[in-house]
């Protein structure tokens, strides 16, 4: 089979560096970032983060191509910034939003177990009240 083998989707290699940024000589304030080992998941969220930021004027990606595990993602900002620190900026917003969904899954996950665990054991019939002593005063 001529497919690579899946270790190589996010092993890094020996000497390669996780993120390389190549500063942009033709436009004022920009950069380019390549980012191996990660794909389409990742590109799009950090570029979805940077929009947000007011400071970022222009943030996309591309995939060369779909057996190279990198993306490349290109970065311009106004002047009272720079490319790498509205990517820092970014992904510390991400690691923000992703922790707060986990733990929200997490309590619903909680929530949602303990719901299924009070319907499989009802505490009594409607139909067995007399075995209850209840007063109830109308």
């Amino acid at each position: 089979m001529n497919a690579p083998d899946r270790f190589e989707l996010f092993v890094l290699p020996d000497g390669v560096k996780k993120l390389t940024i190549t500063p942009d000589t033709k436009i004022p304030n920009a950069a380019t970032f390549k980012i191996e080992k990660e794909d389409h998941t990742l590109a799009n969220m950090l570029r979805m983060q940077l929009l947000e930021d007011p400071k970022v004027l222009f943030a996309g990606y591309k995939m060369p191509h779909p057996l190279d595990h990198y993306f490349i993602l290109k970065v311009q900002t106004t002047p009272d910034t720079t490319p790498a620190h509205a990517l820092g900026n970014a992904i510390t917003e991400l690691i923000q939003t992703v922790g707060a969904m986990k733990n929200k899954f997490e309590m619903d996950l909680i929530r949602a177990r303990a719901f299924e665990e009070a319907k499989s054991n009802p505490v009594g019939d409607a139909d067995d009240l007399s075995s209850h002593n209840v007063d109830m005063d109308f």
